[in-house]
């Protein structure tokens, strides 16, 4: 009888594959820490955005363990809501999402397709379902990220082909969840209104991850980042004039946090380059590297309490 009981303990012990498991091994053989130090090195702040996707690194880690050990609880649900104001690093942790879920082997390719309504809803009967389904082909395999999701939706229109876009998208992410993620973006509240009016896309969304804004203390430091980037610094008194136009800036109309930034950095160059030339004789390497306090102080924000992008292309760029 004890026999029998050796015998079956043993046999269970086999089948439920109780070796020893090197959980760290399998995290270094992904190389996951290289992705998140990336998203480290271009993202300033976002410490509750960045601890959950380590936290779904983990936990998809940990499932493509328990499956090399038979323990399978099925496919796990991967389609993703990002929520947030513009310029706070959705699309870029999209593309580290991506990049994460292609190293554990969840996609195969892990290339991302940003999209808007315009790419996936036609004007006219009969072009919604070939547009939707040509850019759900270029995402197969990897992950779509659908920004300003919501606008897909519009009841108010009857004659408007957006529901058929939703229908596709919902068959493609129940039956191919397995080869495509899909990540809806935008506006919390548009989405949370978005979601309750589409209860089967609710339903097939099993990660919400909320952006917040940056500080004024996390700007300047994306501003360094960008200028770092471009050989720029600013002199001393840049450094606080920039600071005190950032927190102006942030009280007005459209503001868009990183984007923002990086228009604002973009006119200061302008003036730069333009008070360089008026200066004219010999310029340093210093001269051409250093934003001065007076490249910022000649911004709209000073002078009228208006942004420098209330019009035109840029203003849709932040208002975005």
């Amino acid at each position: 009888m004890d026999e029998q009981v050796a015998e079956h303990n043993s046999e269970t012990q086999a089948v439920s594959g109780d070796t020893p498991v090197d959980l760290r091994a399998a995290y270094r053989d992904a190389h996951l820490q290289e992705v998140l130090d990336q998203l480290d090195r271009e993202l300033v702040g976002l410490k509750p955005v960045k601890t959950r996707i380590r936290e779904t690194a983990a936990l998809l880690l940990v499932d493509r363990v328990r499956k090399e050990l038979q323990l399978n609880a099925g496919p796990p649900s991967l389609h993703m809501s990002f929520t947030g104001n513009p310029g706070t690093g959705k699309t870029t942790v999209a593309m580290r999402m991506a990049e994460i879920l292609h190293r554990l082997g969840y996609v195969r390719q892990g290339h991302l397709v940003a999209v808007t309504r315009d790419d996936l809803v036609g004007q006219y009967i009969g072009h919604t379902a070939p547009k939707t389904k040509e850019v759900l082909k270029r995402a197969m395999g990897g992950v779509l990220f659908i920004d300003e999701a919501y606008y897909l939706y519009k009841p108010e229109n009857e004659r408007d082909y957006g529901q058929e876009a939703i229908e596709i998208l919902l068959q493609v992410m129940e039956n191919q969840r397995e080869d495509l993620v899909v990540i809806l973006a935008g506006y919390k509240d548009k989405m949370e209104r978005f979601f309750e009016s589409n209860p089967g896309m609710s339903s097939r969304i099993a990660h919400h991850i909320d952006f917040p804004d940056y500080t004024v203390d996390e700007l300047m430091g994306i501003a360094h980042l960008m200028l770092e980037k471009q050989q720029y610094r600013f002199s001393p008194d840049a450094e606080l004039a920039f600071h005190e136009y950032l927190l102006r800036r942030m009280r007005m109309p459209h503001f868009a946090n990183a984007r923002s930034v990086r228009n604002a950095l973009d006119r200061a160059r302008l003036r730069q380059a333009n008070r360089l030339l008026a200066s004219g004789g010999l310029l340093t390497r210093q001269d051409l590297m250093t934003i001065e306090a007076e490249d910022i102080l000649a911004s709209r924000v000073f002078r009228e309490g208006q942004p420098d992008d209330t019009s035109g292309p840029a203003a849709r760029q932040a208002a975005g």
